[in-house]
Order: structure tokens, then C-alpha cells, then sequence
């Protein structure tokens, strides 16, 4: 069974940073890509960045794409998300998933982690 749980949430001011680890456990890392999402009040959930761990190839959503960057930690089995910038937009519980990679669904989630920026 996989696991994953996140850490690194917290309450900001607007163009400060915050790094977001996920940390998973339980399955074979390099038969996976791992994502991170977002869920803001009132809204659909939405991905906002991707590692494939066995090429390394990332994905990053538009509107993140200048100011987070997604890395994989091989030797702590972690994907961590580092966030720069951050808008009071960004607000949201994120949450990171792993799917296969012959896969498009995300099967295995982790439990998620606040970020709260205010302006």
C-alpha cells in the first residue's frame, strides 16, 4: 500500500515562500509520477505540478510555472514542492498523489496541508 504524507503548510504574507514536502512510502518510486494539487474554497481541485521519478521530467501548471518548481529527493524518497512568490490566490489545502505511469489516475493521496497567504 502506498503512502504519502505532506508537510511544510503554514500561514504567509504575499511574496513570501514555502516549501511543501511529500514524502511516500510503499511502492516502487520509479513506476510512479508524482503530483502535487491544489483545492481552493469553492472550487475544483486542480493539478498544479508533476514529477515523473524515473526520468525526472516535470510538469508545472501556467499559472505556478514562474514561481514553483517541483524536485524529486532520491535519497528521502520525497517530492518536494518549493513555492516563491506566493499570491493570497494560492491559498489552498494541497495535496500530493501518485499514479502509474502508464496510468492517467491518481490512485494512492496523501492526507493534504494548508497554505494560507495573506495580503
Amino acid at each position: 500500500q502506498v503512502q504519502l504524507v505532506e508537510s511544510g503548510g503554514g500561514l504567509v504574507q504575499a511574496g513570501e515562500s514555502l516549501k511543501l514536502s511529500c514524502a511516500v512510502s510503499g511502492g516502487t518510486l520509479s513506476l510512479f509520477v508524482i503530483g502535487w494539487f491544489r483545492q481552493a474554497p469553492g472550487k475544483e481541485r486542480e493539478i498544479v505540478a508533476a514529477v515523473d521519478w524515473a526520468s525526472g521530467s516535470t510538469y508545472l501548471e501556467d499559472s505556478v510555472k514562474e514561481r514553483f518548481a517541483i524536485s524529486r529527493d532520491n535519497a528521502r524518497n520525497t517530492v518536494n514542492l518549493r513555492m516563491n512568490s506566493l499570491k493570497p490566490d494560492d491559498t489552498a489545502v494541497y495535496s500530493c498523489a501518485v499514479k502509474r505511469r502508464t496510468t492517467n489516475q491518481y490512485l494512492y493521496w496523501g492526507q493534504g496541508t494548508q497554505v494560507t497567504v495573506s495580503s
